[in-house]
């Protein structure tokens, strides 16, 4: 987002990201606390099918970007961590992902360490 930039936002419920061929790319920004991810993840793993499906059958999606903000005490409480790493290899600069941690005190894995802010 930029500077004036129209948002929408929608806080816990029932939400789903359901994309359609002709609808317009959106960028999503991906905001998740602790158990929080379990739906974001569910989301972030429809987009990289999204992606997959595109780039072997042709686009017929339109997808932005996405980004995801996850925040948990530690690394360790922060979960599918291996498998949000893999999907940001898998599809780079389309699926990102920043890590933030409010606790930790052991150092933080070399894997992890680009992606992570705080303590």
């Amino acid at each position: 987002c930029t500077l004036d930039s129209e948002v929408a936002l929608r806080v816990g419920g029932d939400f789903f990201f359901d994309p359609q061929p002709g609808d317009s790319p959106v960028n999503l920004v991906l905001i998740a606390g602790g158990v929080g991810i379990n739906p974001l993840f569910s989301i972030l793993l429809h987009i990289a099918d999204l992606h997959g499906y595109q780039e072997g059958k042709g686009k017929r999606h339109k997808l932005g970007t996405a980004k995801l903000h996850y925040s948990a005490k530690n690394t360790s409480e922060l979960l599918f961590k291996k498998n949000i790493l893999g999907l940001m290899k898998a599809f780079p600069g389309k699926i990102t992902c920043c890590f933030h941690v409010t606790q930790q005190h052991s150092q933080i894995c070399k894997e992890l360490q680009p992606h992570v802010t705080g303590k």
